[in-house]
């Protein structure tokens, strides 16, 4: 027998070896897929599978809060919403297509594709969609508003083929009166981008409109309300399984503004086929009593998104319906400045209440050889402030304010708001000009002249003004110094227990001075609309007593010529203004009145609008041919059945054609 081993340690070492490296490298692949796997649900995915984690124990679903209505200040329905079905997305659960686990962009273009063979889809609402479809994963978003009937019931056939797609019952804003008052009330549009970076992405979840003008958007915090939400139990796929909890919406607070719609309706109907706009206030309280600015536009073309069609048409007039003139425009105040001016004057001491100036038709300062001319080319003679302010002689006035200066002149003009906003509360006001000698070096890199005092002492010039600032200013004079807020916001009403709160008045710092000088003043504006002054046929047969005064702001300047409304272009003439309020013993109304182009001077064309402005608000006197809608009572919103909803949906429609046929009818539309 051979003495030779039976087994070679050294073979049975390096099979060992081999062994323990393949199993090693087993292990490691092992090992690297674990990680792998660790990162991609740790990492990669985490998002996503922490968000089903969570969910499948629970999933908080979105209850929009139903926004708030408007009204006038008698209880007449302004702005109101009824149901539509609306087609919604939730994109985590709009399958895999891929074959990866995860829904992705891809999955949900292809779903659009698939979903637009069955539902007409606007391409606008699909890029809107989109756009939000990538920052939020979980949540439901629209893609189609407003379906009719026949599409309800051609997604309820096909919904097996859609998954993440589901119909819901949403509340959509409607404005029953069309054209009227809608540069106050505003309009709401569907969110976007931009609205998701400026508000509560909690609270907004599910709600699709926001307010875009108006008072729909500076009082959206009240009309929007309080998102709810239902808490149920769902499994990993999302399907319910139980339900947790509720908490249920609270709605937006419905909101009765100061606006008079009977004189609002009659304001635009006075100025219909003009341009221009009217602002009536309470000098008591501030409250905006109507806010006409012509022409409009209906509201209701915005609130699903605008077409090109209608939007080009706003656009391109030349009316531009959409500038809100009593707050945006900025108009030469002209002569209805002069009352706030003699106080002025009064209180600096550069004129008193005896003190007379000559008046030839002309004022010229020393050793200047220019002509300011006063609108009479004969002369007032010998004018004290009352007989200037009922004349309106702009020579008394060229040299009050030469006299007092700019720098005392701008200051005080500033305190009856002018050259700065009031802070109504509504978007997009303009602060109008109220000129300093320092803005003008700024401005035109010149040095202030003393012909630019003279001329801003009639209201021309560098100073402009809007028209509630002017309306503003008058209710000032009417409240001897008073200054208050204007406002549109009247009360409020919250849904929930109908508690109603009416606002208090928000004052500014008084103008302080000697009663005498506003007494004086307002026996000028008086005369004004008496036999003599300038708004006499305008103040004829009044059964209050009124204080006015009337302007004619230039817009084309004649080098001397003589100027005539009819031979020249429209564009070119004159502004006629009207500033007023009454009864002026106890003052309930101050107006202004702009008209802008006017064929006639303010005390002709302006001066009468602002008289049957105050006659239907004093009087009631709204004529027959004004649209009186009537008041409503707002009762508690009840529980109702979705037929119910169903057949109140079907009404309001019916109303909203009879309605928008009566107001043709009387006059209350201007498209």
């Amino acid at each position: 027998m051979s003495d030779r081993p039976i087994k070679l340690e050294r073979d049975e070492q390096h099979m060992f070896n081999v062994r323990a490296i393949v199993a090693g490298v087993i292990i490691l692949f092992a090992l690297l897929a674990i990680l792998g796997r660790v990162y991609q649900l740790q990492v990669s995915q985490h998002e996503k599978y922490s968000e089903l984690s969570r969910q499948h124990y629970q999933k908080r679903i979105p209850i929009p809060p139903n926004r708030g209505q408007i009204y006038d200040r008698n209880g007449v329905l302004l702005a109101d919403s009824h149901t539509q079905y609306v087609l919604e997305v939730v994109r985590d659960n709009v399958g895999d297509e891929n074959g990866d686990g995860r829904s992705t962009l891809a999955d949900v273009d292809g779903l659009i594709a698939r979903l637009g063979l069955v539902i007409p889809l606007v391409e606008k609402d699909v890029r809107l969609f989109k756009t939000q479809a990538r920052r939020f994963k979980y949540q439901s978003i629209p893609i189609r508003e407003n379906l009719t009937e026949e599409e309800i019931a051609v997604f309820a056939v096909n919904r097996p083929r859609f998954p993440g797609v589901r119909m819901e019952v949403r509340m959509e804003r409607y404005y029953p009166l069309l054209n009227t008052a809608s540069h106050v009330i505003g309009y709401v549009g569907r969110i976007d981008t931009r609205d998701l970076e400026r508000v509560d992405k909690d609270e907004y979840t599910g709600t699709t409109h926001i307010g875009k003008s108006g008072v729909e958007a500076s009082h959206e915090d009240r009309l929007h309300g309080k998102a709810g939400f239902e808490l149920i139990e769902v499994d990993a796929h999302g399907k319910k399984q139980n339900e947790i909890g509720k908490q249920e919406q609270v709605g937006g607070q419905e909101l009765f503004l100061g606006i008079d719609i009977n004189l609002q309706i009659l304001a635009e109907k006075l100025l219909e086929g003009e341009r221009g706009a009217i602002v009536a206030i309470d000098p008591s309280n501030g409250e905006v009593l109507t806010l006409a600015s012509l022409p409009t536009f209906d509201p209701n073309l915005f609130i699903d998104g605008i077409s090109q069609k209608d939007y080009s048409s706003l656009r391109d007039d030349p009316g531009r319906p959409l500038f809100n003139r009593a707050l945006q425009a900025a108009y030469p105040p002209g002569s209805t400045i002069k009352p706030m001016v003699g106080v002025a004057g009064l209180a600096e001491r550069v004129v008193t209440p005896g003190s007379r100036v000559y008046d030839p038709g002309f004022f010229r300062l020393s050793g200047q050889k220019h002509v300011f001319r006063c609108w009479n080319k004969r002369g007032h003679g010998s004018v004290d402030l009352k007989y200037a302010i009922q004349q309106s002689c702009d020579t008394y006035f060229y040299d009050l304010a030469y006299r007092m200066g700019i720098d005392r002149f701008s200051s005080y003009m500033s305190r009856f708001g002018f050259g700065a906003k009031t802070e109504i509360d509504l978007p997009s006001e303009s602060s109008g000009l109220m000129p300093t000698r320092e803005w003008k070096e700024k401005r035109h890199k010149r040095s202030w002249f003393p012909g630019d005092t003279v001329n801003i002492g009639i209201g021309q010039g560098y100073w402009l003004s809007t028209p509630l600032q002017l309306a503003h200013a008058t209710s000032i004079i009417a409240n001897h110094g008073i200054r208050l807020k204007p406002h549109v916001l009247r009360g409020v009403r919250t849904a929930r227990n109908q508690e109603e709160k009416v606002l208090k008045p928000e004052p500014f710092p008084p103008i302080e001075t000697d009663a005498r000088f506003w007494n004086l003043a307002i026996q000028g504006m008086e005369n004004v609309m008496r036999p003599g002054g300038t708004a006499r046929a305008a103040g004829a047969g009044a059964a209050y007593r009124i204080a006015g005064k009337t302007g004619t702001a230039q817009v084309f300047g004649l080098a001397g010529g003589k100027y005539n409304a009819g031979r020249i272009a429209k564009r070119l003439r004159d502004h006629a203004l009207f500033v007023g309020f009454a009864p002026v013993e106890n003052p309930k109304i101050a107006v202004a009145v702009i008209i802008e182009n006017s064929s006639g001077s303010g005390g002709h064309t302006a001066a009468p609008v602002g008289r049957k402005i105050m006659d239907a608000y004093l009087l009631q006197q709204y004529g027959d041919h004004v649209l009186k809608p009537a008041g409503v009572v707002v009762q508690p919103k009840q529980e109702v059945s979705p037929e119910t909803e169903k057949a109140d949906a079907k009404e309001k429609a019916a109303v909203k054609t009879k309605t928008k046929t009566k107001l043709k009818k009387a006059g209350g539309t201007h498209d």
